[in-house]
């Protein structure tokens, strides 16, 4: 065989090598992309020099998108909730010569190591899920959370943390075990430095049962304190003044003792009331509900809050 035959056998499987290097890795299961190269750019120097060759982000060519990122520290964490595992998710599958086994039950997980994310070059692209990824949502990959699930991820060195929805497979890195959304990112702090220490645990149903709980008691007392009480006809003797309404007897009693030490005659006294499931600190009972505007005049005029004129 003379040289130029055997410079064309090199070349001929160069090429053949390169184009299997090509190839998807979703052709073969769930994984959705392999890591890059990591020298990254400073996403703040990103943000003010957003040429296609000057993106920052954990990944080579990657970065922060377009809307500003104020807005984005202002989108809410992902709100938990018990969905099925899509089966298609479940199987076992090898990346990079490491065989990784999805979870499939209910048992703890906590894990700690690095944190990276990904943004615009992904933006858009199928998830392990079937979803499109959106980086300007609370989400996040992992190699073995079930999909779809949600996770606490904490920046261990500002304790900062939020709640995102596991979608998607990744990071097949051995020193990385989660990547977040660039907006998740922006929120825990990771976009300066690309990646960081971090804690991921996952949010079993009872987790999940509480977290909403406790959302829906602060809803409940929020509204509480801002909605007035529902009008009533008058009846003499049954005039009160609001001046407080809350979801815990203990909060209503501590305001009632700090507001009773500055307390002056000869408005009413105070007391707690329960009316369904909140309490509500009461100023009367007046003889009219015109008395109870004035009084209610004159606290606001000595700095208190102006309190509501309710029926009783």
């Amino acid at each position: 065989m003379n040289r130029i035959s055997q410079r064309l056998i090199i070349v001929g499987s160069s090429l053949l090598l390169l184009a299997c290097s090509s190839i998807n890795p979703r052709a073969t299961g769930p994984q959705p992309r392999l890591p890059e190269k990591t020298g990254q750019t400073h996403p703040a120097q990103a943000e003010r020099n957003p040429s296609p060759a000057n993106r920052g982000g954990y990944y080579q060519d990657d970065g922060p998108g377009d809307l500003p990122v104020a807005e984005l520290l202002r989108t809410p964490d992902a709100e938990p909730r018990i969905e099925p595992i899509a089966k298609a998710t479940t199987r076992s599958y090898t990346v990079l010569g490491r065989s990784y086994t999805p979870i499939t039950d209910e048992r703890p997980f906590v894990q700690r190591g690095i944190g990276s994310w990904y943004g615009k070059k992904f933006h858009g692209q199928r998830t392990a899920s079937g979803e499109r990824y959106d980086m300007y949502k609370m989400t996040a990959a992992h190699p073995t959370l079930p999909i779809p699930s949600y996770a606490r991820v904490t920046n261990l060195d500002s304790g900062t943390s939020v709640i995102v929805r596991i979608n998607d497979r990744g990071p097949f890195h051995a020193t990385r075990i989660v990547d977040v959304s660039y907006t998740a990112a922006l929120k825990l702090g990771l976009t300066g430095k690309g990646s960081r220490q971090v804690e991921v645990s996952r949010l079993l149903p009872d987790d999940i049962a509480r977290i909403n709980q406790n959302k829906a008691s602060t809803l409940a007392q929020a509204r509480s304190t801002t909605e007035p009480a529902p009008a009533m006809p008058d009846q003499p003797g049954n005039i009160y003044l609001q001046l407080g309404a809350y979801s815990q007897s203990t909060n209503a009693e501590q305001m009632r003792q700090k507001l009773g030490a500055s307390w002056q005659s000869p408005w009413p006294g105070l007391q707690v009331m329960q009316v369904g499931s909140v309490y509500r600190l009461l100023s009367g009972p007046f003889d009219s509900r015109e008395r109870a505007s004035d009084v209610a005049q004159q606290m606001q005029n000595d700095g208190l809050p102006k309190p509501l004129v309710v029926q009783r």
